[in-house]
């Protein structure tokens, strides 16, 4: 079987990832105008034909969030009105996620609201990379490729000889436990946990540490780098526990408020993270390292146009035995 002929579009949220897809895939983006009108009113026209073909739109729901969710809004509503086949969007950071439930009264559940607006649109499809939590795929109807950045980010480790039996994965709090004993059954490393129960603070350390960390090196794991503030938190408590050398690692790095500032003068000595949201260059500095998903992306782009199983995407060629 053929498969059927794609297209693929980017909206401009990271267009250094959406070329990397591309060259990977060894197609050109096909070309849209995107343009804001002095009253930021959002206009776009699709200059090629997209008439009974699958569409794909790369675009995160990133900083300018609200702005570039309208784009892709828009997008879609172009996209249907073309007649196009299909239509997929890949979000390489799905903003709004950490609203997945209703902590307190009178709050809304905004990624379940986000799941419906793009499904009462007609996207057939959503392929995105580490979910804030596993759950927000069951607000769609509709397929959802959840893609991991473990397998990439965990190359990092390998591939600069930094494994060793004096490595622990350590959770920044409660909610990141699974993530870490993931992570660290990748990288054959212990794992651990700060512990931000107040009334266990002991020797005036910012937090406790459950788990074997002393004159051991550290990776701090957590989801999202967003202000920074967690993992200053986290890495106080591991300096004070007896960690020698530590390592903060994130899928996402909105890198919002101070983060720049907090993260460089902290005790980290390497911030890794993926290229899943684009770094202004306002926002570089000398301990970020970035490690691109375009490969994954661009194999399930492949993979799903031709009508194949994604599961090898989600494994990690360094130690194929751990379930990710």
């Amino acid at each position: 079987m053929t498969p059927p002929e794609y297209q693929i579009f980017s909206l401009g949220s990271n267009p250094q990832l959406a070329t990397e897809i591309a060259q990977i895939l060894d197609i050109e983006l096909s070309t849209i105008d995107v343009k804001q009108f002095a009253d930021n009113e959002i206009y776009e026209r699709i200059h090629q034909t997209v008439r009974g073909r699958d569409v794909y739109v790369i675009q995160g729901i990133t900083e300018p969030v609200n702005d570039n969710f309208m784009k892709l809004m828009i997008f879609i509503d172009a996209a249907r009105r073309a007649s196009a086949r299909t239509i997929n969007v890949v979000i390489p950071y799905f903003g709004y996620a950490r609203s997945d439930r209703k902590a307190r009264s009178r709050e809304p559940i905004v990624a379940r609201l986000i799941a419906n607006m793009l499904e009462s649109q007609g996207v057939k499809r959503v392929i995105t990379l580490d979910l804030h939590a596993d759950q927000v795929q069951g607000f769609f109807d509709i397929p959802v490729d959840h893609l991991i950045s473990m397998p990439a980010l965990g190359h990092y480790f390998y591939a600069n000889q930094l494994l060793g039996d004096d490595l622990v994965v350590v959770a920044p709090d409660h909610a990141s436990v699974s993530r870490a004993r993931k992570f660290a059954k990748l990288l054959h490393a212990e794992w651990a946990v700060v512990d931000h129960r107040t009334e266990e603070k002991v020797n005036n350390k910012p937090d406790s540490v459950t788990g074997n960390v002393k004159g051991k090196r550290a990776i701090l794991l957590d989801d999202i780098i967003d202000t920074g503030s967690s993992m200053m938190v986290a890495s106080q408590a591991l300096v004070a526990a007896g960690v020698t050398e530590l390592y903060a690692v994130a899928p996402h790095a909105v890198l919002s408020d101070h983060a720049v500032s907090k993260l460089e003068n902290s005790a980290i000595k390497r911030v890794l993270v993926t290229n899943s949201i684009e770094v202004p260059e306002t926002k570089q500095f000398n301990k970020l390292t970035q490690i691109s998903v375009a490969e994954p992306f661009a194999e399930a782009i492949k993979r799903v146009a031709a009508c194949e199983s994604i599961e090898d995407i989600l494994k990690s060629p360094d130690n194929l035995d751990v379930k990710l």
